[in-house]
């Protein structure tokens, strides 16, 4: 939406105008722990509560959290830390995470990576009520008010007004800045490619489907696909392929390790992680759908399941293409599943029933990783920087490690690469330091972004848009608020290290040892570089 506020004022009832310190707008975990840090951090210094407002344009009453929550997204997914780095640290399964993240997981009651998404709302909504911050559900931008630099206030559909000092803006699409004029490159329009989008995912549980009967299926499935004399199991196979007998033999290789073993679903403590596509190519086959994200417009890919109570199980599987017109369109509608998305389920359903489900159980929004990134920040955040070690020791706020995870690929790297003369696309984890200069807006410099759509270029989105390192984000974006909120300042004007010194005087700055990978990040930065980045700080 393009912003005239500043030229035309919004005229407004004052009894329709409801003033805050501080006003997070989207209720996704980063959002949430802003907001609630903020308001624990100026009772800490003032022994007083302030006026922070949550917006969220989903339905609360459906759940707090997001994709987490309403998107059923109960498998986490975690920092990554070598053995030999936790070993040396002495550091737990996840590294240390934020504090406000680790606080959240405990009273949520997850064991390793699974999170119910109704005990996660009910943790939610008491973390926010506990720190007296109010939260509006179904809420619609209609415009904003600007002063110069600064954001004043939002007007929604409603036609009521919200105004105060501070903004955070934590959903997908950076809805709150767009609106507010903030610049904002689509899909990965850092590579040339603005069009190209991560795909997303319809999350579903089951019931009534055991984890040794769903063993027990795999299991003969992979027997049946890797033995050539099972006529029946090979037409499968090849259906699922498309007949394409390179897809075939890739398909076939994936099903057994390096040693000849089959690869057999691994169950952890709380988990389930699916190793091999057999359960894809059985779904596919019964689809006669070709095992391809862009041929058949759907992909039942290798799924992360989380173990969840009452026998249900929750599984990140299903994969939709999306372009960026169409991904942030899904986002400006609440992330609601398509029509042609649903339809797809009802064939999921029959699959999974045939062999042993009770029931399938749709989440009511769409799992969306990626929608474009802002910019004009701060400071923005590549790929190459994160395999550097991210921010100075000096400056961390934390350390996180996951890999650059672009599931369901981008459409047109690879050939835009091998165009260029990189034919080596995969690069090691990053494990860096985490500031949040890139989620700061230069031209609206009482606003912040942290989601997937901060201010990432390259492949930095694709490891900065997990959940877990945006938490780490949001709790410092939260003091960093208080803070310009007690001083007179912007969110802009605050640094990394004024956050630090408070996380170090309150006991919640966690370890910080990034990792720099010199060789790596500087074929990442040629790389990143040469595929177009177009960013101008």
């Amino acid at each position: 939406m393009i912003n005239f506020g500043s030229l035309f004022p919004t005229q407004t009832s004052p009894s329709r105008v409801k003033t805050y310190d501080i006003i997070g707008f989207g209720d996704e975990l980063p959002g949430v722990f802003a907001v609630v840090t903020a308001a624990r951090e100026y009772r800490r210094r003032t022994n007083k509560y302030p006026r922070v407002l949550l917006l969220s344009k989903g339905n609360l009453q459906q759940g707090i959290g997001g994709h987490l929550v309403r998107g059923k997204l109960a498998y986490l997914d975690r920092s990554q830390i070598d053995k030999s780095v936790r070993d040396a640290l002495n550091l737990e399964a996840f590294g240390d995470p934020p504090a406000i993240y680790e606080e959240f997981l405990q009273k949520a009651n997850v064991s390793l990576v699974s999170l119910d998404p109704a005990q996660a709302s009910t943790v939610l909504r008491q973390m926010l009520t506990e720190a007296n911050v109010d939260f509006i559900s179904n809420v619609g931008i209609k415009a904003v008010n600007k002063q110069a630099d600064k954001l004043v206030s939002i007007i929604t559909f409603t036609d009521e007004t919200f105004s105060a000092k501070q903004f955070i803006d934590a959903t997908v699409n950076a809805e709150l800045a767009q609106a507010a004029g903030v610049p904002k490159l689509r899909g990965f329009e850092t590579f040339g490619l603005p069009e190209s989008e991560l795909a997303v995912t319809l999350v579903f549980e089951t019931q009534g489907l055991t984890i040794t009967e769903l063993r027990n299926y795999e299991l003969q499935l992979l027997k049946r696909f890797t033995n050539f004399a099972d006529i029946e199991a090979q037409k499968w196979l090849w259906t699922a392929a498309g007949n394409n007998d390179q897809l075939v033999q890739q398909l076939r290789k994936d099903m057994v390790d390096a040693q000849g073993n089959l690869k057999t679903l691994w169950v952890g403590a709380d988990y389930l992680l699916v190793r091999s596509p057999a359960l894809s190519v059985a779904y596919h086959s019964f689809r006669n759908l070709k095992f391809s994200l862009y041929e058949s417009g759907m992909l039942f890919d290798k799924a992360n399941v989380a173990i969840l109570p009452g026998g249900r199980l929750s599984w990140n599987s299903l994969l939709f293409p999306a372009t960026a017109s169409e991904a942030e369109a899904l986002a400006k509608n609440g992330a609601q599943p398509t029509s042609a998305m649903l339809s797809e389920m009802n064939y999921l359903e029959r699959w999974f029933k045939s062999i042993g489900a009770t029931n399938l159980i749709v989440a009511s929004e769409l799992y969306i990783r990626h929608a474009g990134n802002v910019t004009n920040v701060v400071q923005s955040l590549d790929g190459a920087d994160m395999l550097m070690g991210g921010v100075s020791n000096s400056e961390a706020l934390g350390t996180f490690g996951y890999y650059f995870d672009v599931r369901g690929g981008i459409e047109g790297i690879a050939a835009k690469a091998y165009a260029n003369g990189f034919t080596k696309l995969s690069f090691p984890l990053p494990v860096y330091n985490v500031g949040f200069q890139h989620t700061l807006i230069k031209n609206v410099r009482n606003l912040a972004v942290v989601s997937p759509g901060s201010g990432f270029t390259g492949m930095a989105s694709a490891s900065g848009r997990i959940v877990e390192y945006n938490s780490g984000v949001g709790q410092a974006l939260g003091i960093a608020a208080i803070t310009a909120l007690l001083t007179n300042r912007n969110l802009a004007d605050i640094t990394n290290r004024e956050v630090r010194q408070i996380l170090a005087e309150t006991k919640r700055l966690p370890r910080v040892f990034g990792i720099p990978k010199i060789a790596e990040a500087t074929r990442l930065a040629a790389f990143e570089s040469a595929l177009g980045n177009i960013f101008v700080a």
